[in-house]
């Protein structure tokens, strides 16, 4: 038996700079909405526009990682979210905020696409992906458990992201230097000059952003859930969220446990159902067990069937285009989903709501399916992530940027 590669710590430490900005979106927008005159919508509209700049990143880079070069796109990212939540962090000026915010979020996407890009390309994608979920999500845990003991203000969570991304600086000078030249491509200019199966892809790329809406159009709202429906206190929700995030990491264990034995179609397909009952027992909870048997078991399966499905985008293309814009995509649905669960929670109520997501979850499950029974087993299986949320910290900032009537309920899912 060969002893197994080592991890391309690199591209494992980019994919914790580049998906920290997302876990961290609500207490980010919630600091943004208190300490700056920000109205809750406005601070929600800022948080969106952060994901919507990274997904604008990921869009345009999506074939140009090997063009420019990794090592400069990676430091060009880096320097961009360094300068941009850096400066953020020191102004009070909210054009300047904002400014700094969106610079700060074109600076994540670039990096996540450098990601991307190098773990589909890697012999065993899988191990390297996990190892970025594991880190991002501790990194990110630690950050919710630490950030309220910092003292107020909106710089904090910003300083985090700057400080992050200028720690994994000087990793990039393991990455290679040189772009992909006209030589090296030219024997498989057939398969890699355009996108290899265009059809499937375009159908996982459109199924993305509903999938992604579905689910954070009620993270957008569970706090309010849990606090005015299931009628807990803010301790009693925040220890929820604090399970829900174990169970996460449990569920990015378990994903990369399983593997391929059971190929893609089924985790994908009988995953998103269930994903579904979670979502409307979560929204139709009146008691704590309801609310915590929701959300828990929701946590525990969204990063497995999340692994499966952008795996099988990154298996689409070796080149990992593909994985990057599906991933963008993914974004687009994170940035819309709040709003979303925050119209149709005032509209309907909150158990309406949960049906209508979890019926919207299952339709798009169909498509998904369909697209990983067509592309079969193929190479092992590679696990790319994209944004994905994280419970934020029990604080009240945080479940007042989740309320219903407000579009400042973002999450990072």
């Amino acid at each position: 038996m060969s002893a197994p590669r080592p991890l391309p710590w690199p591209l494992v430490a980019l994919f914790t700079a580049g998906y920290l900005a997302p876990y961290l979106l609500p207490t980010t927008v919630g600091r943004l909405d208190s300490a700056l005159p920000l109205t809750a919508t406005e601070a929600g509209a800022t948080g969106s526009a952060l994901l919507l700049s990274s997904a604008t990143a990921g869009f345009l880079l999506a074939s140009g990682v090997d063009r420019i070069g990794p090592r400069v796109l990676a430091r060009a990212g880096l320097a961009l979210a360094f300068l941009g939540y850096g400066g953020a962090t020191l102004t009070g000026s909210v054009p300047a905020v904002v400014a700094g915010v969106l610079a700060g979020g074109l600076g994540s996407g670039t990096v996540s696409a450098v990601a991307a890009r190098g773990i589909a390309a890697q012999p065993d994608p899988h191990r390297a992906t996990t190892a970025g979920l594991l880190g991002v999500s501790a990194l990110a845990g630690a950050l919710y458990l630490t950030i309220p003991h910092l003292g107020p203000g909106h710089g904090v969570p910003l300083a985090a992201l700057a400080l992050t991304a200028l720690a994994v600086w000087p990793l990039t000078g393991r990455l290679s230097g040189a772009p992909t030249t006209p030589a090296v491509r030219a024997p498989a200019r057939a398969g890699l000059g355009r996108l290899p199966r265009p059809r499937t892809g375009l159908l996982l790329a459109a199924a993305m952003p509903c999938w992604s809406l579905a689910q954070n159009a009620l993270w957008g709202v569970s706090g309010r859930i849990g606090l005015d429906q299931a009628h807990l206190t803010e301790v009693t929700a925040g220890a929820v969220f604090a399970v829900a995030l174990g169970a996460g990491l449990l569920g990015v264990l378990g994903a990369g446990a399983l593997g391929a034995r059971l190929g893609r179609a089924v985790p994908i397909g009988a995953g998103t159902a269930l994903i579904a009952g979670c979502v409307a027992l979560s929204a139709s909870a009146r008691d704590l067990w309801a609310f915590a048997a929701g959300e828990i078991s929701w946590n525990l399966l969204y990063p497995v069937v999340l692994s499966y499905v952008i795996g099988l985008a990154a298996s689409l293309d070796r080149r990992g285009r593909w994985a990057v814009l599906v991933g963008s995509a993914s974004s687009l649905g994170t940035a819309a989903g709040p709003l979303t669960g925050s119209v149709l929670a005032g509209w309907a109520g909150f158990p309406a709501m949960g049906l209508f997501l979890g019926a919207v979850l299952l339709l798009v499950a169909v498509p998904m399916t369909v697209v990983a029974l067509r592309t079969g087993s193929g190479r092992p299986l590679p696990v790319v992530e994209v944004p994905v949320r994280t419970p934020a910290v029990p604080d009240r900032r945080c479940y007042e940027t989740a309320s219903p009537n407000s579009y400042a309920s973002t999450s990072a899912r």
